[in-house]
């Protein structure tokens, strides 16, 4: 399957910040970025995919990161008593990193030049709604074939910072035997939740806290990888999709990635 997007290296450059971006080929106003490519075809080649009808749950549970990362609040779950007949429960300090999540358009910005498409009018970004809200996903939806990548050979501790190449994922498809095609969502087994559930709760606490995570390289031959790919997301079971710590010789792949090539994590 082929589509007409340019590969990385015709992509313009952001300058001064000497980085390729996608706006042209999304068009001015794009709201979606590379989500919006997933079309009817990319539905059907998903469901096409399925041999078992196993379902399998993707979404860790709310409370399975505990305390949570970073210092962030613990999720309050308040069961109550609304009147004789009836029981109502609320959510409270919800905050969306703590667990599974997307990181929508506007998580981050090419400094100075803005978010995705060159946007800059932070006055408009508003609670529940504004540009490049994630609630434009959800109303669309998300779906199209996923392809799993299981780094488990090649990651002996997800806890210890080791940058994944491209050329690494290559050859982990190659010997699974699958084939990343346009429009794919990219899925990455590093191991990390798996390994944290094993924790102790000392253990859990020290990953709270810790900045050392394996995850995908950082530099550009990723964010290049990624596109010539064709892939539309990268949903992965680590903390932060690439490497922990990152470098500044490498750079950043969220800001690569989110506000310049529309490929959300």
């Amino acid at each position: 399957m082929t589509d007409d997007r340019p590969a990385f290296d015709e992509l313009p450059l952001l300058e001064p910040l000497g980085l390729r971006h996608a706006w042209d080929v999304f068009g001015a106003g794009d709201e979606l970025g590379a989500i919006g490519r997933l079309a009817r075809p990319d539905v059907l080649r998903g469901i096409a995919a399925v041999q078992d009808g196993d379902v399998v749950g993707l979404t860790v549970p709310l409370t399975a990161i505990d305390p949570p990362l970073y210092g962030r609040e613990a999720l309050e779950h308040t069961v109550f008593r609304a009147d004789r007949n009836t029981w109502d429960d609320r959510l409270d300090n919800f905050f969306l990193q703590s667990s599974t999540h997307w990181d929508g358009l506007r998580h981050i910005q090419a400094r100075e030049h803005g978010h995705f498409g060159g946007r800059t009018d932070d006055a408009a970004i508003v609670a529940g709604g504004g540009p490049l809200g994630i609630e434009t996903w959800a109303k669309r939806g998300i779906v199209g074939r996923g392809v799993l990548l299981d780094l488990g050979s090649v990651v002996d501790d997800p806890f210890e910072s080791h940058s994944v190449a491209p050329e690494t994922l290559d050859e982990v498809a190659a010997a699974q035997g699958v084939e990343l095609q346009p429009h794919d969502v990219l899925c990455v087994r590093f191991g990390w939740i798996g390994a944290y559930l094993q924790l102790d709760e000392e253990g859990r606490a020290d990953a709270a806290l810790s900045h050392d995570f394996a995850g995908l390289a950082a530099d550009e031959s990723m964010a290049r990888w990624l596109w010539d790919c064709g892939v539309t997301a990268v949903a992965a079971d680590n903390p932060g999709v690439e490497v922990s710590p990152g470098s500044r010789e490498a750079g950043s792949l969220h800001r690569r990635l989110l506000p310049l090539l529309g490929i959300t994590l």
